[in-house]
């Protein structure tokens, strides 16, 4: 009998022990010995404060940033960790140190994302009268960075293509502040964004390629997030029409525009695989795992009343003001980030930020060819 029960316990806890793994997967299979990281706000560990003179106009350099699990501002937008931290730690690896932060260690892999970034260059802007108010340091700029930090570590494009075997890369998120700008700041069309969407989409094409000539060959391409269930988003473009808003009260509109964009990306990827055979390369559906924590709200532990709103914020519906944003004196902040998805008006809470990439590792780990 005591036998039978130890066996019972045996089961239970190896039973308990199969969900905890498959809740918090991981990418140690793949043998990942680095990891590089292009994009923007959703990446960046800290480039932005690093390579900008003026602090006192990014919220993100100022408390209550970071405070979950950092205790201080590291120049993540959000309060505590970021995607790209999870996806790190699931391969076994420590954070991504920031590019812009010469006296670190980048043996295992380098961060090139800056908060605000594009992934059309300054010059496409300008050339649209397109003001891009947060940083120039768009895709091909990160892109150069990289190759820069490639030629000091490699003595030839065959001794790259040896260390960067091993590697993954993240090409994004990037994009969605090329229709942000735009959108926000000087009241472009929807139907001009969905236009400049086919060169958006180029530029993330030909930062692929240019991963893969530095020798990449397991490269992920993340998507849009839906941009419309965003606070920001949802206060600039507020309606009293229930039919502008879909079943999670997002903005059907905007949610178009982003599923246009993750289409052209997913067919990019699908020629880019059909140039590069050797190459792996995989759709990252931060769509879809965004939506799971809208879907799945009071499941996963957020307040269905609050999910939309910001934690960090102030002012209408949304807990969102222009004018006195999270990051500033006297801006309140919610007392439990874990129920809220959104920590800012534009940025996901830690634990929004766990359960999402929890979500794309399940998805992305069986189309990376791991063995």
């Amino acid at each position: 009998m005591a036998n039978n029960k130890a066996l019972v316990l045996f089961i239970c806890f190896m039973i308990l022990q199969a969900a905890a793994m498959a809740s918090h997967p991981n990418l140690k299979s793949c043998k990942f010995d680095q990891i590089y990281q292009l994009g923007d706000s959703t990446s960046d560990t800290g480039n932005y404060i690093l390579e900008t003179s003026n602090l006192t106009a990014f919220p993100c350099a100022h408390p209550p940033y970071g405070e979950t699990y950092f205790k201080n501002v590291t120049g993540r937008c959000s309060d505590g960790r970021l995607m790209i931290d999870y996806i790190a730690k699931a391969a076994g690896l420590p954070f991504l140190n920031p590019y812009k932060n010469k006296d670190t260690d980048f043996r295992h892999g380098a961060n090139f994302a800056v908060a605000g970034s594009t992934a059309l260059p300054a010059r496409f802007f300008a050339s649209k009268n397109i003001t891009i108010t947060r940083t120039n340091s768009s895709l091909d700029v990160q892109l150069d960075w990289m190759f820069t930090h490639f030629k000091s570590i490699c003595h030839d494009s065959k001794d790259c293509a040896k260390k960067l075997k091993s590697a993954l890369f993240i090409v994004g998120k990037i994009g969605p502040d090329d229709y942000s700008y735009p959108l926000l700041l000087q009241g472009r069309s929807l139907d001009e964004m969905t236009a400049m969407s086919l060169e958006v989409v180029e530029a993330i094409a030909d930062g692929v390629r240019r991963v893969i000539e530095s020798g990449g060959v397991k490269i992920v391409v993340p998507g849009s997030f839906p941009i419309g269930c965003l606070p920001v988003f949802l206060t600039e473009f507020h309606t009293n029409n229930d039919a502008d808003y879909d079943g999670h009260h997002c903005i059907k509109k905007l949610n178009v525009l982003a599923k246009h964009h993750n289409n052209l990306v997913i067919k990019t990827i699908e020629k880019l695989k059909k140039e590069n055979p050797n190459t792996v390369i995989v759709y990252g559906d931060y769509y879809n795992a965004f939506l799971n924590l809208v879907s799945n709200a009071k499941k996963l532990g957020f307040d269905k009343k609050e999910f939309n709103k910001a934690c960090c914020g102030t002012g209408g519906e949304y807990n969102f003001d222009i004018n006195r944003m999270c990051g500033t004196d006297g801006v309140p902040v919610c007392s439990n980030p874990k129920k809220f998805i959104s920590w800012d008006e534009a940025h996901i809470t830690e634990h929004g930020h766990q359960i999402m990439s929890d979500w794309v590792i399940n998805d992305i780990l069986p189309k990376l060819e791991c063995h």
